[in-house]
């Protein structure tokens, strides 16, 4: 097996929106004397690539609805960041103890819709999802190539919980130029026995290795992976499309 580097690019300053993340990145490698090339992995934290695209709401200008404010008072959230979530759930799954489990349009299953309020860049800000993240990331992906003269995959990334454990793990919502699920079925273990069910989330393991080395607090969104040259393509490829679970087959959505 190739070794696997993971290093996070160091530098970026607070993100507005319209700034060209791409160059942003582009910078921050070239500042670390990282040369990005065909093989590797940029992974970025979805806040940025939001900030970027102006997907970022501010509280003082929300006005919720009377039905929101008693959803609000129940479950002890801010009425105005709940409108927020509303407003991007395209359904809402189970309220429950505080926690609001949504469907946004892109079909994710997450809390909050991904509406959040950490690191957003002010108290009065939230940061939503990107209005199409497979788009955003095939995006990114052209910006780099037209900067640095390279084609690396890119994966946009969020925190996501776990029906089944306790924790966030870091998951991809968008990607571009990377094979998001390596296909076992149908091949052999070690002893010999068919692979009935193995299917490898690589975009999702792309996600989590690239949160191992940024912090919460460090202003790291960028993470570049070297070492997964087998699973970039030349092609962007369906994007994180292709990991979303169909309803029919969802036991807990």
């Amino acid at each position: 097996m190739t070794p696997i580097s993971v290093t996070a690019l160091p530098g970026l300053p607070e993100v507005r929106p319209g700034d060209d993340l791409a160059a942003l990145i582009a910078e921050a490698a070239e500042r670390l004397a990282v040369r990005l090339g065909d093989d590797d992995i940029v992974a970025v934290a979805h806040k940025v690539v939001s900030k970027a695209e102006g997907q970022v709401r501010r509280l003082s200008q929300i006005s919720p609805t009377a039905a929101t404010s008693a959803l609000a008072a129940a479950h002890g959230k801010d009425p105005r960041h709940l409108q927020a979530v509303l407003d991007e759930a395209a359904e809402v799954l189970r309220a429950d103890r505080g926690r609001i489990i949504c469907r946004t349009r892109h079909g994710f299953v997450c809390a909050n819709a991904g509406v959040d309020a950490s690191n957003a860049g002010g108290d009065d800000l939230v940061v939503l999802l990107p209005k199409d993240p497979d788009a955003s990331a095939r995006a990114l992906r052209a910006g780099l190539v037209r900067l640095v003269g390279a084609r690396p995959a890119v994966v946009i990334t969020d925190s996501f919980g776990r029906a089944w454990r306790m924790g966030q793990a870091e998951v991809a919502i968008g990607c571009a130029g990377l094979a998001v699920l390596d296909d076992w079925r149908g091949r052999r273990d070690g002893d010999g026995r068919s692979l009935a069910a193995t299917h490898i989330a690589i975009a999702d393991e792309v996600a989590s290795a690239a949160d191992l080395v940024r912090g919460k607090d460090s202003r790291e969104p960028a993470v570049r992976i070297g070492g997964l040259r087998r699973h970039v393509t030349v092609e962007d490829g369906p994007g994180v499309a292709a990991l979303v679970r169909r309803r029919e087959d969802d036991l807990f959505g």
